[in-house]
């Protein structure tokens, strides 16, 4: 056979989603492997529907073509998988953890080598049961698979009796994982999976044996998280999306990601429930329409969380910053106002002739939250905000909850993990000096809780108390917040695009109280917003009207 070429991206996707055509990007390699592999495939049992058809008798193309790139990608002699690594990206319902059983049963069916280990890893104990039951049900309700294979339900073990092969399905909660000699993986709900904090070394571990096969593979199946995404499901995503747009060449990574185009996102189009097939392929089989619309409705009557949990989970919409109802109207523009060429702090220096700072949080269990706001030269209308901010590495424990999310932001740089308390003021104070030393600083506006820790530092970098204004939280903050909103709004704050600060801002609960805008931290709960408050104090400070007088070091008010 002449060699092989093949390409995994997708450039037409959004063409192709639209119409309802395949998205798997390349027919299978070896058609003989796929068609063995999808004969066995659709020959399993759906004990848990009506009727307890075969899954041939109701499976949607899409599926098909999934299962053929998966098998079909192994050579028939050598069992070399020219394509090993497979991501699918699909709405809750669309029988995934189906889909996953099924899969793993056919590869654990069709592999002649003895003694050979299959595996599901799951986030929680929930989630494995959800993966086991069906492969379960499926092999009892056949008798040629139940006299093949033994289940053993405490362990969610299923075994060849011939070839002795497992299949195992596992929980990352178990501890069970390590020391995996696996042919073939499938991770479930990866999303999931960002949310812990020791996800990528659990993965690594599982997946550790597949480096000795040939013939090894991993599987990893999601939906949208129903918060942004973060830690490995992040790094996968983005992976995902470079190879599926042709923005990273790698022929053995097969992405398949239904979701919405970005036209479609930017114009709400996916509130629509004419769209909702574009991301439900299953629509009209394992997903009912009526039930989606009576969802959508509730989540709707409720608000807040429940409707982007919604559009998450059910539309594949990314959590964002413009999702939920009693969000910071300045989310809605904030997006639309980055600009990547004026990120980092050597371009705010050098094109800002005023420059404040503001400071918030801040403690053992807090993050320490700063922004440097500048007044643009070429348009003294015009402001742009950098930011940074801290944290003790203890917070990594005591919050396991945004941990991944904490060390991503670490990665990216817009976040320092200290190990000894003191150590973020010091920093923060420094950058602050660099600032004076510019000629550039305009005030500094700080949490009042914090007072006396962060003078201390400040006192140290040479800057009087006097230098330091504490800004008054609450309703008090009002003006503050407006003024951001209305900046936003007219196309006159920008900002580098900072991940960090983005997020913070989702976080951001806007509560109207008479004329009064509260944005506290009580009510975004375990999400951060410190660099946000930082923001407003930052603002504060800005709009003294005597701010701009020219003088050295600090600018006197």
């Amino acid at each position: 056979m002449d060699e092989l070429k093949w390409t995994t991206a997708l450039p037409d996707w959004e063409r192709r989603i639209m119409t309802g055509e395949s998205l798997v990007p390349v027919r299978p390699l070896y058609p003989d492997m796929a068609n063995r592999a999808v004969q066995f495939f659709a020959s399993l049992v759906l004990r848990d529907v009506l009727g307890q058809p075969r899954i041939g008798d109701v499976t949607r193309p899409w599926v098909y073509d999934f299962v053929g790139a998966i098998f079909g990608a192994q050579h028939p002699t050598t069992y070399r998988r020219e394509i090993n690594d497979f991501f699918l990206l699909i709405s809750k319902k669309n029988s995934k953890s189906t889909i996953a059983a099924a899969i793993m049963l056919t590869a654990m069916d069709l592999d002649e080598r003895e003694s050979s280990e299959y595996l599901i890893l799951a986030p929680t104990k929930e989630v494995a049961d959800n993966s086991f039951k069906p492969a379960w049900d499926m092999i009892r309700s056949d008798p040629a698979l139940n006299a093949t294979y033994h289940i053993q339900p405490h362990t969610r073990t299923i075994t060849n009796r011939v070839t002795r092969a497992t299949l195992k399905v596992v929980a990352a909660d178990d501890k069970t994982v390590g020391g995996s000699k696996a042919t073939g993986i499938l991770i479930d709900e990866l999303h999931l999976f960002g949310k812990v904090a020791n996800a990528e070394s659990i993965i690594t571990e599982a997946t550790g044996g597949l480096l000795s096969r040939i013939d090894g593979f991993v599987i990893k199946l999601s939906t949208q998280s129903t918060e942004p995404p973060a830690g490995v499901f992040k790094a996968e995503l983005d992976l995902a999306r470079d190879v599926r747009d042709g923005k990273v060449v790698n022929p053995n990574y097969l992405p398949v990601l239904y979701e919405f185009p970005r036209a479609m996102l930017d114009s709400k189009a996916y509130e629509n429930p004419d769209n909702f097939h574009i991301t439900n392929p299953n629509l009209g089989a394992s997903v009912d329409v009526r039930t989606l619309l009576t969802l959508k409705q509730k989540a709707e009557a409720k608000g807040g969380e429940a409707i982007a949990e919604f559009y998450a989970k059910h539309l594949n919409v990314e959590i964002g910053l413009n999702l939920r109802n009693d969000r910071w109207v300045g989310a809605d523009f904030w997006e639309r106002q980055a600009r990547p060429e004026m990120a980092g702090l050597p371009y705010l220096l050098a094109n800002c002739d005023v420059v404040t700072a503001g400071i918030d949080g801040g403690g053992m269990d807090d993050l320490l939250g700063f922004v440097l706001l500048g007044r643009l030269k070429a348009d003294p209308e015009s402001w742009l905000v950098w930011s940074r901010a801290w944290v003790n590495r203890v917070v990594l424990e005591r919050r396991k909850q945004i941990a991944p999310l904490l060390l991503d932001f670490e990665r990216q740089g817009d976040l320092q993990i200290v190990d000894e308390f003191g150590q973020e003021y010091e920093q923060m104070a420094a950058l602050i000096a660099e600032v004076r030393d510019c000629g550039l600083l305009g005030g500094i506006g700080i949490d009042p809780a914090r007072n006396s820790v962060i003078l201390d530092a400040l006192n140290r970098h040479g800057f009087a108390d006097s230098d330091a204004t504490g800004v008054k939280q609450g309703y008090q903050l009002t003006n503050d917040i407006k003024m951001a909103e209305q900046k936003l709004g007219e196309g006159r704050l920008f900002h580098g695009g900072q991940p960090l600060l983005a997020w913070s801002i989702a976080n951001a609960k806007a509560e109207l109280r008479g004329n009064a805008v509260y944005i506290t931290k009580q009510a975004a709960g375990v999400a951060k917003i410190d660099p946000v408050i930082a923001l407003f104090c930052a603002v504060n400070i800005m709009q003294d009207p005597k701010l701009g007088m020219d003088s050295p070091g600090i600018i006197t008010l």
